[in-house]
């Protein structure tokens, strides 16, 4: 392999990798001396002369004219008459430059060194991978599918760099197939053996609120500002909103002209279902409209206990819980308290954790009831048989049997 072949497959390789120009002459300088300190002690006395673009390389060994017969060092002195022989002017401490021959390095260190330098580039390259999605935290990019497995999915910026989403940060109702395009925030960057894993999310909070800045520029310009966020992915979430301008109505620059601005953001989440509350400091109004559209009666606030009594018309109550409980935990998540609802004028609706039913239903089909959002047996009772069919994989008989199980809790 001589001097220009292998400079040449370092240019080539540096514009694959996108390193700029200085970097990759630091680099190839740093390799270099590497080996020449090994073959010569030091590289005090070599001059590295290296032209990316051109592919150029010289190596020049710079050494003291001495006497005759003084030469204590040959790589650093030259006896006058071997520098003669070179240029006949030459005086007794004036110094003489030789070009190193690359091929004179013979072939073991050239391999040895080419490897170095690609183990060089490759951990530069990971380092910019890492820092550049380390500073990208919490915003948005597109990639490209390029392979599905079982428990995550691979994914490909634009830069050919690689992502992961796991099977838990994908909506539940995704589906993708190889060279499908897909949006999703950068959850976290990790380091496991020196190579960067860049985790992105669709359920994490900060994806919604990423696609509400796209989506409404009062949330990008900071003239409204989302408080705070819950989810349920795929199925339901709550966004509180604030505006200081009190020309602009939060709620309605976020809906848009019949829901124009919502669309958008719920065909991406999936038909997932979006409120967009008024955020305030007031306790008891942030609650009622949390559990909006039911309508409050009355309610019992206890901050030691974290904790509150809602109180309904008996045909609110539905409405307040909603579909598989998740209005109310919601609203709970939303507001940062336990809220227990109750029928005006009677004690605490009565409910049991799906828990309890251990000894009497299989553990596979609480798990399979848990994963839709029924963790209590009326949470479970609310749903109709054929719509439980539909929304797990038990079969009809299966789903009568815990429907009598926890029916009979209440008789």
């Amino acid at each position: 392999m001589n001097t220009a072949n292998l400079i040449e497959s370092f240019s080539e390789f540096k514009e694959f990798k996108n390193i700029d120009r200085t970097t990759m002459m630091r680099i190839l300088e740093d390799v270099f001396r590497s080996m020449l300190k090994k073959k010569y002690g030091t590289d005090d006395h070599i001059d590295v002369i290296i032209n990316v673009d051109k592919g150029d390389l010289e190596i020049w060994l710079n050494r003291e004219i001495v006497f005759d017969g003084e030469v204590e060092d040959t790589n650093t002195q030259i006896a006058y008459k071997s520098a003669i022989e070179i240029e006949p002017d030459f005086e007794v401490g004036e110094e003489v430059s030789q070009e190193i021959k690359f091929e004179d390095f013979g072939r073991r260190n050239i391999l040895s060194l080419r490897q170095n330098l690609i183990g060089r580039i490759l951990e530069l390259e990971k380092d910019q991978i890492y820092r550049k999605y380390k500073e990208r935290v919490g915003e948005i990019i597109t990639g490209e599918v390029y392979q599905i497995w079982k428990r995550e999915i691979l994914i490909l910026d634009d830069e050919g760099n690689e992502l992961i989403m796991p099977k838990s940060e994908q909506i539940p109702t995704d589906y993708f197939k190889k060279g499908d395009s897909i949006r999703a925030v950068v959850l976290k960057v990790d380091l496991r053996n020196n190579n960067p894993i860049i985790i992105l999310s669709r359920t994490a909070p900060e994806f919604l609120e990423r696609l509400f800045e796209l989506e409404v520029p009062e949330v990008f310009d900071g003239l409204i500002t989302i408080k705070k966020i819950v989810r349920e992915p795929g199925e339901r979430a709550k966004v509180a909103v604030e505006s200081y301008d009190d020309r602009i109505d939060p709620v309605g620059a976020c809906v848009g002209m019949k829901g124009s601005r919502i669309h958008g953001i719920v065909r991406e989440l999936r038909n997932e279902n979006i409120d967009v509350i008024n955020w305030t400091n007031n306790m008891q109004l942030l609650i009622t409209r949390a559990l909006s559209p039911a309508r409050i009666v009355s309610m019992d606030i206890d901050n030691e206990k974290e904790r509150a009594d809602v109180y309904l018309k008996p045909d609110q109550v539905s409405l307040a819980i909603g579909k598989g409980g998740h209005n109310i935990k919601l609203a709970s998540k939303l507001v940062e308290l336990e809220l227990d609802v109750y029928r005006e004028g009677t004690e605490a609706i009565d409910d049991v954790d799906l828990e309890e039913f251990a000894d009497e239903i299989d553990h596979w089909i609480l798990d399979q009831l848990k994963s839709i959002g029924c963790d209590s047996a009326r949470s479970v009772l609310e749903i109709s048989a054929e719509e439980l069919a539909k929304r797990t994989d038990l079969e009809e008989e299966t789903i009568g049997t815990v429907i009598k199980i926890l029916q009979s809790e209440f008789d």
